[in-house]
């Protein structure tokens, strides 16, 4: 379908782009606070406790900040260190998504699910804004393989990994991970009337693996809540971890309890999938609208040359999180490798019974995807952060007449769907980890005061906050979190210094605070992009100011 050279150079520039995004500046909120808070672990020689800022952390289990932690301890406080777990993780979900593709199909669906996955745009951010469900997504994929693999040979071994992944994943983000597990595997069994490989013994051993793969979790909630009653978490004392991660933690996902409501909009992941799964959206949409005609035609009795594990799984994953009152764009992540392997079968199926039309459209809705991504990369390059390096034009320039040779070049329209789809996301996040990223995080003031930090060699440990506003890029690039204070707090201290955005700055001065030396950056929420920030004209409007003051 497609040659080992071209997939083997494809999946290598798709890595250089992993690459590229390793040394970003960690975003704020989640990738920033996450750093943190593994950061303290090593600090602090505490991996029990996890800690969000002044308070105890009940949210999410420990295993994505103890990898990072354990990367911290291996490569030292960097930026790109964090970010190696969440690369793994990924790599692990690329290969994944192979060997459940092969299984479910063939090799070739196999590896282009694989390229699928990796290009996905979701899937590029998480590995440069990377927060739990890079982890959850490698080995959710990773336990239904497995347990696929166990259901079709009936193998220990397999049952034994996914029992292994399942724990690794739970561990990770509670309750949902099982949830998107069990899914496409009882899709997956209704549909070939296998059950009976359930109920033997085998299945005992892998309960077993995960009540052992799932213990430290469960120590490190009991060590940190069950036994400090005492504790007031979220207005509540006497809460049990374990019961929270066992039971209370997705309900009060589903129903915004605790955790507040941010969407009630039933139809939120829809209109999110139509740009997290560019540039393939398209190609799924259609994947999985013949393969519901499929399987209505059917009437879903059972047909070896068809799957039900990944439609079924990702129809009841997406029903479930819809009803969810707390929505994210990121939480459609897990769903991605079914969405792969599914859209991966559809191109497979186009190439192998010759589907000339099917594929004249799908090629041509991939030209105006690639022709959209060549104006996006054009005004992110030339409008909104114009170039300042020759380089640059040389390196953009290359890319741009590489893409032509292939819009060009007489080759198979299958092959250029594929070839032209991946070069799109290359295209695309070649730009925003090498140019808009950087150029957009200098707007970012943590990173900025941090540096002026380290430049005018001042004390972290004296550095104060009165504000209850996260200060997480700070903290990291400092090292150390700012301590966090009050007005009164401060008042009859001297010889310190303190972090403050405008309406504090005031507030001191109307105070009669006085101070010697101040250093200003720009600040902007750059998760929040906006038009008004967008357009250099209006910049500045959209821009706040964080202050470092030296009071005396």
């Amino acid at each position: 379908m497609i040659s080992n050279s071209r997939y083997w150079f494809l999946l290598f520039l798709v890595v250089l782009v992993y690459i590229a995004g390793m040394f970003v500046t960690l975003f704020e909120n989640d990738s920033a606070q996450f750093a943190v808070m593994a950061m303290r672990m090593v600090q602090e020689n505490d991996f029990l406790n996890l800690f969000k800022g002044p308070n105890d952390y009940l949210d999410k289990p420990h295993m994505h900040y103890w990898l990072a932690a354990l990367s911290f301890k291996i490569f030292g406080l960097y930026d790109w260190a964090y970010r190696i777990p969440g690369i793994l993780a990924t790599l692990l979900a690329a290969y994944s998504c192979f060997g459940l593709g092969k299984l479910l199909y063939n090799t070739d669906t196999g590896k282009l699910a694989a390229l699928v996955f990796m290009t996905a745009q979701t899937i590029v951010l998480s590995v440069i804004d990377v927060r739990t469900d890079a982890v959850l997504t490698g080995f959710t994929i990773f336990a239904i393989w497995q347990l696929t693999t166990y259901i079709e040979t009936n193998r220990i071994k397999h049952i034994i990994l996914g029992a292994l992944g399942a724990g690794i994943a739970f561990s990770t983000k509670g309750q949902i991970a099982l949830v998107v597990i069990g899914f496409p595997i009882l899709c997956h069994l209704a549909y070939t009337r296998k059950w009976n490989t359930l109920f033997n013994w085998k299945t005992l051993v892998a309960l077993l693996v995960f009540a052992i793969a799932i213990s430290p979790i469960l120590y490190a909630y009991h060590y940190q809540f069950d036994l400090h009653p005492e504790k007031v978490i979220r207005g509540k004392s006497n809460r049990s971890g374990v019961f929270f991660i066992l039971w209370e933690q997705s309900f009060e996902r589903m129903s915004g309890e605790d955790i507040g409501k941010n969407s009630s909009d039933y139809f939120f992941f829809f209109h999110t999938f139509l740009w997290v799964f560019l540039p393939w959206t398209i190609i799924a949409f259609a994947a999985y609208w013949f393969r519901v005609k499929t399987f209505l035609k059917l009437k879903f009795a059972y047909n070896p040359n068809y799957e039900f594990l990944t439609l079924g799984g990702i129809t009841l994953i997406f029903l479930l999180i819809s009803f969810a009152q707390f929505k994210l764009p990121h939480y459609l992540n897990i769903t991605i490798p079914l969405f792969s392997i599914l859209t991966a079968s559809y191109l497979y199926s186009i190439y192998k019974f010759s589907k000339k039309k099917a594929t004249k459209v799908m090629l041509g809705i991939q030209y105006f995807i690639l022709s959209v991504v060549f104006i996006v990369s054009v005004l992110l390059c030339f409008f909104v952060f114009k170039f300042e390096s020759p380089y640059a034009y040389v390196l953009l320039g290359i890319a741009f007449l590489t893409i032509i040779y292939f819009c060009l070049k007489r080759e198979e329209y299958y092959l250029r769907i594929i070839t032209l789809s991946v070069y799109s996301s290359l295209l695309l996040n070649a730009v925003l980890n090498l140019h808009f990223y950087p150029s957009l995080l200098e707007y970012q003031a943590g990173l900025s005061i941090a540096q002026t930090v380290a430049d005018n060699n001042i004390p972290v440990d004296n550095i104060y906050k009165i504000s209850d506003e996260h200060t997480w890029a700070l903290d990291f690039y400092n090292q150390k979190p700012v301590i966090i204070s009050s007005i009164e707090g401060i008042k009859n201290k001297k010889d310190i210094w303190v972090y403050v955005d405008d309406v504090h700055l005031k507030k001191l001065q109307n105070l009669g605070f006085d101070w010697d030396r101040q250093y200003s950056e720009n600040q902007f929420r750059i998760t929040r992009l906006q038009a008004k920030f967008l357009n250099p004209a209006t910049r500045k409007r959209a821009l706040n100011k964080r202050y470092l003051i030296h009071i005396y």
